[in-house]
């Protein structure tokens, strides 16, 4: 009964202790370098000066598979005010299930596969799909987890692309 009670309230803190860990509005977006599908690297702090769409998502995940297409959109009409989308897979199996489904897809943003490392410095991320907006000093403007509202998240996204970078 008292281990019963302990695994309880350990479940109850998980999120709180996850919000903990997991970096804030306001604060620099954890760096990161990982290779896209062709092997080339994708350092996040290289897009300083844009606006970044950051979108933690797996081929499994049904909210993630709804969103996509419009990250795909936003970067065809965004990408020259200075978005850059950004994917990064959080599938278990990695390539093996994330190439076929890049094939399939097409999309028009690279695409890295997370690790323990990066997965930790973001806070765990507990719910899928997970998206950032970072804008362009590096700094997290926006963090939703589930799917967004794509109308709102365009508004979030014309506003920081409008700003102009504190340099």
């Amino acid at each position: 009964m008292v281990l019963r009670a302990f695994a309880v309230a350990l479940v109850a803190m998980c999120p709180f202790l996850a919000s903990q860990t997991a970096p804030q509005v306001g604060q620099p977006a954890p760096d990161f370098t990982l290779n896209d599908s062709a092997d080339s690297p994708v350092k996040l702090s290289a897009y300083k000066g844009k606006v970044v769409l950051l979108d933690f998502w797996a081929t499994w995940c049904g909210g993630c598979k709804v969103e996509i297409p419009w990250y795909v959109e936003f970067q065809d009409k965004y990408r020259k005010d200075g978005l850059a989308a950004i994917g990064v897979s959080m599938d278990d199996d990695g390539w093996k299930s994330v190439k076929p489904f890049l094939e399939e897809h097409k999309l028009n943003y690279p695409v890295v596969i997370a690790n323990q490392d990066l997965t930790t410095r973001y806070g765990g991320l507990a719910s899928l799909p997970m998206t950032l907006l970072i804008d362009r000093d590096g700094k997290i403007a926006e963090s939703h987890a589930g799917m967004v509202d794509k109308d709102a998240f365009v508004n979030k996204i014309k506003t920081l692309l409008r700003q102009s970078s504190a340099r």
